[in-house]
């Protein structure tokens, strides 16, 4: 990009990339909500609970690139950064062999990860769809509609190869261009979920969702591959990319792989734990509307987070404390009012959003939103630690901060179950609350070490 394009400034911009993301997530959020709008009123109550155990394996597989796209950032961006500081503009010092001045030598970034990574990432998917079609076949997902939970599933792990080309566009400065790219998606796809309410068959609403889908993500993929200075030969280099990647990143991915399977069992076993524990479907649904409320924070988090990343990024591999001090201050101001926000917005809002939700077939309690409003203030706390830190490549100690959260998250629902079975929703609300205060208090002490380090 020219310096002083319009989309140079907008990229460089920090108000404009969040208003941007901010946009984007506030479309996610309404693709998120009219899923389970549209297909609790589509599909009989005991097929939606298996759609929503659908819904936890997607989110599953998707957690599963353990946390590759967040090492291919924090090693990218580092190049970049180098680049940019030596006064080269672009991708003239990325070629192969070529770690850039702001590497180590011959650990530094190559293009040819590229290919691999997604590879890696294409056979998660198919792994995924495989695991998918057994449980289907042998009838361990119980459904009607086979063919729809299939396509459905194919549609989310397109978000795999979008946030790897996410985070590598953003790495070089391209978060603008990557955002502009998904809001489009995200109107498209909601269009078609919402014509299943007036009629178009759910299976050719999702089908034409993926074609939505991949062909914008093969969009932002060739921008990557401009934006790098790419050539074909670079995605077919399995052999040198897969022995780099394997002498670079094993540290990295060993510890960023068990912070991400921590992460995955700790926001998603309840779904599982509870569906094992009892048949009642308020339960189900009273952890499912927290998961949504928790999945919208983060995401506003993030959004607010990754705007600020290029900076906060220049800042920690400048040394320069006081900004960073100054930049993470606001972030995490940003991510208070946030959940501040919402928890208001639920009391007064909450019960009615809750019976709308789900068509009416449980109803929520004063007490319930009371809890999932301070859950979500801890939450805010742990997202902006968990996408600072990880930014930064820091997985080994993120994945130590983990664990607390992960162990009260898989003992809540069991516990509930012995102490109170005849109110297994409100005691495990109240334990994963507790456990979530925990995991802030821990990732709250983390954050002050690591602007201490840079004082």
């Amino acid at each position: 990009m020219p310096p002083g394009s319009a989309l140079a400034r907008m990229e460089g911009s920090a108000r404009i990339l969040a208003l941007i993301k901010l946009a984007n997530v506030g479309l996610t959020l309404i693709w998120g909500f009219a899923v389970t709008y549209v297909f609790v009123r589509a599909l009989p109550l005991r097929e939606f609970q298996s759609f929503l155990l659908l819904v936890a394996f997607g989110n599953f597989t998707i957690s599963a690139e353990f946390g590759l796209t967040s090492i291919v950032y924090a090693r990218l961006r580092r190049h970049w950064l180098g680049n940019l500081g030596s006064g080269n503009s672009g991708p003239a010092n990325l070629g192969p062999g070529n770690s850039g001045p702001g590497q180590d030598g011959a650990g530094g970034f190559r293009l040819e990860e590229m290919g691999v990574l997604f590879l890696f990432l294409g056979l998660l998917i198919a792994g995924g769809l495989a695991i998918l079609s057994v449980s289907l076949a042998a009838g361990g997902l119980r459904t009607g509609m086979p063919l729809l939970f299939l396509l459905f599933f194919l549609s989310a792990c397109l978000n795999l190869p979008a946030l790897l080309a996410k985070r590598a566009l953003a790495a070089v400065d391209g978060n603008f261009l990557w955002e502009a790219l998904d809001c489009l998606r995200r109107v498209m796809t909601i269009a078609l979920l919402l014509f299943i309410l007036q009629g178009l068959d759910p299976r050719v609403s999702v089908a034409l969702q993926l074609c939505v889908s991949a062909a914008v993500i093969g969009y932002a993929i060739a921008l990557v591959h401009r934006r790098l200075g790419m050539e074909a030969r670079h995605w077919l280099s399995f052999r040198v990319g897969g022995g780099h990647v394997r002498r670079h990143y094993l540290r990295d991915i060993g510890a960023s792989a068990a912070f991400t399977i921590s992460e995955i069992l700790a926001y998603n076993a309840p779904y599982f734990t509870i569906a094992a524990a009892t048949y009642d479907a308020r339960p189900m649904l009273i952890f499912d509307f927290f998961f949504k409320m928790s999945r919208s924070l983060s995401m506003l988090v993030r959004a607010t987070v990754e705007a600020a990343l290029p900076r906060i990024t220049r800042a920690f591999h400048a040394g320069d404390g006081v900004r960073l001090r100054q930049l993470m201050v606001r972030a995490l101001g940003a991510a208070l009012f946030f959940a501040l926000a919402a928890s208001a917005a639920l009391l007064l809002l909450g019960e009615w959003l809750f019976a709308k939700l789900f068509d009416g077939r449980a109803a929520i309690d004063r007490i319930d939103l009371l809890l999932i409003g301070g859950a979500l203030l801890a939450l805010a706390l742990i997202c902006v630690s968990v996408y600072v830190q990880g930014a930064l490549g820091r997985f080994t100690l993120l994945l130590g901060r983990s664990l607390p959260f992960l162990a009260g998250s898989l003992l809540s629902v069991p516990l509930a179950r012995i102490f109170a079975p005849e109110r297994i929703d409100l005691l495990f609300l109240i334990l994963y609350t507790l456990t979530l205060f925990a995991a802030a208090f821990i990732h709250g002490l983390s954050l002050r070490q690591l602007m201490g380090k840079r004082a």
